[in-house]
């Protein structure tokens, strides 16, 4: 216990002591904590359909004929009718010949690649991929080369140096969406890539899901390739406003990960009201008030990263609702993080290691149900917060 302390203690020294702040209400544009109405810049709830009706009711209406658990895992007796059907809608939302649901975005990662991939395989990672996918690189024991953020040279020039020695399955993995930087993988030309050296590719969309594309579909169809990507891993707990995650692929890597995937195989399957709740997400993303809401997500993106542009500060070249403000040191990013939160904004400072030394950053996240007044005063608020720390 002591050391502990001493750890915790170092931790609040230098800044990364990470803590908790208790939401009282929904995940809308506002939210209340501690009493106090608050600008909320730091959900992944990007479409504001946490809490739509249509999805509320599903989920009730679910919960009520079936029950609030679904007994047992996938394997033994808790693959439910509703899950096996979200499993073919979610196939056909992006193309794909099967689908399999997993109970969270880091499960899906981490069972994905151990349970695809083994020693003789060789995984092509980019530098700023999430978490995730570095420990289910870790898991899969596959041999893992990480090239330069979304640097296609660099990437090239490492697969021709591989491939002399070359035994297995090749994978090329990236965010599409990356999550602290708001940027784009190149998915085209990754697809060129990875056919030139008969390789595979997955891309993980959590944060494209139900936002990108005409369709929502993704980063993916927002390029141009949705149909070229092999492994599409999505979560439904952002734009898609529930929770767990998904595969869509083909019925063999489904297949393979329902006998080898252990946070599949080993966890209690998504209770009742989670895919009931996505049906009518997915059911909202692809009619046209989805349409709409992907559209007011785009004006404010482009609105508030505008005014924070103007501002003089570096977005990190963000070309989607995640929008990070380069603050560099973790002492001043929690401070701005604690000014602007005393001022009404809750966004939240990220540090190492979730970003790299001297890349601490104000990650705010735009929601289509925000205001473009309220983005315009929290863009102002924050760039004098961040402006009066450089004084």
């Amino acid at each position: 216990m002591e050391q502990w302390k001493k750890e915790l203690a170092g931790l609040d020294a230098t800044g990364m002591r990470r803590s908790l702040k208790v939401v009282e209400d929904g995940q809308g544009p506002h939210v209340q904590i501690d009493g106090r109405d608050l600008l909320l810049l730091c959900s992944n709830n990007y479409l504001g359909i946490a809490g739509h009706p249509a999805l509320v009711e599903a989920a009730v209406a679910a919960t009520r004929n079936f029950g609030a658990g679904s007994g047992a895992s996938r394997l033994i007796s808790g693959t439910l009718r509703s899950h096996a059907d979200l499993e073919e809608r979610l196939a056909c939302f992006k193309g794909t010949e099967a689908a399999l649901l997993f109970n969270s975005g880091y499960a899906a990662n981490t069972g994905i690649l151990q349970g695809l991939l083994g020693p003789d395989d060789l995984v092509f990672s980019d530098a700023l991929n999430h978490a995730s996918i570095i420990d289910g690189c870790r898991l899969s024991q596959a041999r893992t080369v990480v090239y330069p953020h979304a640097d296609l040279a660099a990437l090239e020039e490492l697969m021709v140096m591989e491939r002399p020695q070359r035994k297995g399955r090749w994978l090329i993995v990236t965010d599409g969406v990356f999550s602290m930087d708001g940027d784009l993988a190149p998915l085209d030309a990754l697809c060129d890539l990875k056919e030139a050296n008969d390789a595979l590719l997955m891309v993980d969309d959590a944060h494209g899901t139900g936002v990108l594309g005409i369709h929502g579909r993704g980063s993916g169809e927002l390029l141009g390739c949705l149909d070229r990507i092999d492994l599409h891993m999505g979560t439904l707990g952002k734009g898609l406003g529930c929770a767990g995650a998904y595969l869509a692929s083909s019925r063999a890597a489904i297949d393979t990960l329902i006998n080898r995937s252990r946070p599949f195989i080993f966890s209690t399957s998504l209770p009742p009201a989670v895919p009931a709740s996505a049906m009518a997400a997915l059911d909202l993303v692809e009619s046209e008030e989805g349409a709409v809401l992907r559209r007011d997500l785009e004006r404010n993106r482009q609105l508030f990263t505008e005014r924070l542009t103007v501002g003089g500060l570096d977005l990190l070249g963000s070309c989607t609702q995640i929008v990070p403000v380069l603050t560099r040191e973790p002492q001043a990013t929690m401070a701005m993080s604690q000014k602007l939160f005393e001022q009404g904004v809750f966004v939240q400072g990220i540090r190492p290691p979730t970003v790299p030394e001297g890349a601490c950053r104000l990650r705010a996240t735009v929601m289509a149900t925000h205001t473009p007044e309220e983005l315009l005063q929290a863009a102002n608020l924050i760039r004098d917060v961040v402006r009066e720390s450089a004084v």
